[in-house]
């Protein structure tokens, strides 16, 4: 039962990963997410990045929430490797 945990934790985080990584390539050949995929990216996204966003200080244009929610998955998935 702990491996199932595991690797279904495994999954999640590398799907996510990926989820996020498709919104960030998304948003630069589709800034307004017009179109059904950016808009499917975007509603699965959003509600993990808009917390994140009020707590990062503003960095001018840039949006970093993507980048720290890369990190954290990436934290996530190494560390399921060690159990």
């Amino acid at each position: 039962m702990e491996d199932f945990i595991i690797i279904l934790l495994q999954s999640l985080a590398t799907t996510a990963w990926i989820v996020v990584l498709g919104r960030v390539l998304m948003s630069w050949i589709d800034p307004q997410f017009e179109r059904p995929l950016g808009q499917f990216l975007y509603s699965l996204t959003e509600p993990f990045l808009a917390p994140i966003r009020k707590i990062l200080p503003q960095a001018g244009m840039f949006d970093f929430s993507p980048l720290v929610l890369l990190i954290g998955l990436g934290l996530v998935m190494r560390m399921t490797w060690f159990l």
